[in-house]
């Protein structure tokens, strides 16, 4: 099947939106588009579709080939065939066939991605040869970075006769030579993908099914990390990343994400394409989440890489990262009973405020829907204990959710939940302050998390209410100090 007309002539309107002055010119490619023969095949007159790859260094120069056909020297490129999948896998082809510069060896630019540089319309000769009466060529242009050093040149000898690298102001095409004058092209690869190596603290990885569709999705029926590609209104690769995963897991949120490496990988083209991994800290239970794309999201542990299907490369980065923050080789707190059958298991600890009215009803908060945890749900003023005692924490929320200051000397521990939410997910320690005096009228100042704050009655609670929030309200107002859940 040659390249889909809808996805050619979406590339070609993107094109003018960047150069709309050229529209006028570009009248005979529109045309063509518009009529009911085939647009890139080279039978079909006064003019068809050809492709071309241009091919820049590090010092800035084009590749350019003389064909044994024509005159002038050109960039790599020529005719589409019907296995082309996409216009830019034909300049892939072409320039692989004319110089042996394999689609391994290039890789996108971030400036231009998979859009083309120039479009040119421009006479090719007749070849009796080949049965062809003069015609045009709608030439379109896409650009590639060499992805290492260049590679030995391998000519096809029956069409090239030889090979020049040009810099950008003797390249033979005007309207290609004006393009890359005005680019910040610079020949120096940089990553156009972005992924998210996400673990927790258990030392479990979530890994993404992918669909299984060859030659269309990357890694297609594997295991592989989430992200995707970046686009021309990506401001960063953070930008990218972040961007990906509201487009791919809208409830997905990641703590502490920052750059960790880079990484090579292939494209369903064959291109080179530089990865920024990022890392990122998630807590949650992926069954809970929303998935817009692949098949399922899924915990691993690095001893289990072997038995899924997953990239080389992949599997080795999620063990790199195991070990950089390997757990073994840290003292363990042994308690003097142990008898060898067991082993220390670490305990989240997270703080939640009990405040309750002159009436005696008890302020919650509904969470954002698409919060990480309980979203659309009631829940306490709560948070995660950072590198801080548990009652600075509390201090610490109440002024950044709510806008409340509250004097540490005012609270008591009310109540500890001990909470497992899920079989094998990590135990949380779950402490309940009660505050006998606070500064503030509850405001919603975290609004990504918490959409209201309310006063509730303790005998006429939501129904929609975190079941451990219940829980310890209840046994607030029985007077028990401890209750646990999930064992």
């Amino acid at each position: 099947m040659p390249p889909a007309r809808s996805e050619i002539r979406d590339l070609v309107d993107a094109y003018l939106e960047r150069h709309p002055a050229e529209h006028g010119r570009l009248e005979p490619l529109l045309k063509a588009l518009a009529e009911p023969d085939e647009p890139t095949n080279r039978t079909t007159l006064p003019g068809h579709i050809t492709c071309s790859a241009v091919v820049i260094d590090r010092s800035r120069r084009v590749l350019h080939i003389h064909h044994r056909a024509s005159g002038p020297a050109l960039p790599p490129g020529g005719h589409i065939d019907a296995g082309d999948r996409t216009l830019l896998a034909a300049a892939l082809r072409e320039v692989h066939e004319e110089t042996g510069i394999a689609p391994g060896d290039l890789c996108l630019t971030p400036q231009l991605l998979e859009d083309p540089i120039d479009i040119d319309i421009h006479d090719s000769a007749a070849r009796p040869d080949k049965s062809e009466p003069e015609h045009q060529h709608y030439d379109v242009r896409f650009v590639f970075y060499l992805a290492h050093d260049a590679p030995p040149l391998r000519l096809q000898d029956e069409e090239v006769s030889g090979a020049e690298w040009l810099p950008f102001d003797r390249v033979t095409s005007p309207t290609l030579c004006a393009k890359l004058c005005d680019a910040a092209l610079d020949g120096r690869p940089e990553p156009v993908n972005a992924s998210a190596l996400i673990f927790n603290e258990e030392g479990r990885y979530l890994l993404h099914l992918r669909d299984h569709k060859p030659g269309v999705i990357w890694e297609s029926g594997a295991f592989a990390l989430l992200g995707g590609g970046r686009t021309h209104g990506d401001l960063s690769l953070e930008d990218t990343l972040l961007r990906e995963l509201s487009e791919e897991v809208p409830g997905l949120r990641l703590e502490n994400l920052e750059p960790y490496a880079v990484e090579q990988a292939t494209s369903v083209d064959g291109l080179s394409v530089p990865i920024q991994v990022f890392t990122g800290r998630w807590r949650g239970h992926p069954e809970r989440l929303r998935l817009y794309e692949g098949v399922l999201l899924h915990w691993f542990t690095p001893d289990k890489l072997d038995h899924v299907r997953l990239s080389p490369a992949t599997r080795e980065l999620i063990r790199r990262h195991a070990a950089e923050n390997s757990t073994e080789d840290r003292p363990a707190v042994i308690p003097p009973h142990w008898d060898g059958g067991s082993r220390t298991v670490l305990n989240g600890v997270g703080v939640h405020l009990h405040l309750e009215d002159d009436e005696g009803r008890v302020l919650l908060g509904l969470r954002h829907p698409a919060s990480r945890y309980a979203g659309d749900t009631w829940h306490y003023l709560a948070g995660r204990c950072e590198q801080e005692s548990a009652l600075a924490c509390l201090v610490r929320e109440a002024k950044e959710e709510a806008g409340l200051v509250i004097n540490p000397a005012d609270v008591e521990l009310a109540h500890v939940v001990h909470v497992v939410d899920a079989p094998g997910s990590l135990p949380l320690m779950q402490l309940v302050f009660r505050a006998s005096r606070w500064e503030g009228v509850p405001q919603v100042l975290e609004p990504d998390k918490c959409l209201t704050w309310q006063w509730w009655p303790r005998h006429e609670l939501p129904d929609r209410l975190v079941s451990y929030t219940r829980t310890a309200i209840t046994a607030i107002s029985e007077g028990r100090p401890y209750s646990q859940l999930g064992w």
